[in-house]
């Protein structure tokens, strides 16, 4: 990629809505999930979505979402880094891309889950 090429795709982080943590669990890690999801609400502001308990959307296993503002990332991230219990975790920006925001602008804690993409594509 040439320098006039990159700075032409260049994005600035004020194309950030907000992020997304999706914190991936199964029958017998909800526990788990539940602990983080009742300290994520104690100390950060954040906004807890609904348990979903089978897979949703490109999500291949039960999760819930975790949406929060571009000035919390530096608090909420590396929390989870720290207390994720063994847990995969997604975190995404939310820049109104949700192929490139779920893909390309994605960050994994734990092992990375293959994401059913197709969903999204037929969305765009």
């Amino acid at each position: 990629m040439t320098q006039n090429n990159l700075s032409q795709s260049i994005k600035e982080n004020s194309s950030i809505i907000d992020f997304h943590a999706h914190i991936y669990y199964d029958p017998e890690t909800r526990d788990v999930a539940a602990q983080i999801r009742e300290e994520l609400g104690v100390r950060f502001e954040v906004k807890l979505g609904r348990w979903h308990d089978q897979p949703v959307g490109p999500h291949p296993k039960s999760m819930y979402q975790v949406a929060f503002a571009p000035d919390q990332f530096f608090q909420v991230v590396p929390w989870l880094m720290l207390n994720r219990g063994g847990l995969e975790i997604l975190v995404h920006p939310e820049t109104g891309d949700d192929v490139t925001d779920h893909t390309d602008h994605a960050l994994w804690l734990g092992n990375k889950l293959e994401l059913n993409i197709q969903v999204l594509q037929r969305l765009r």
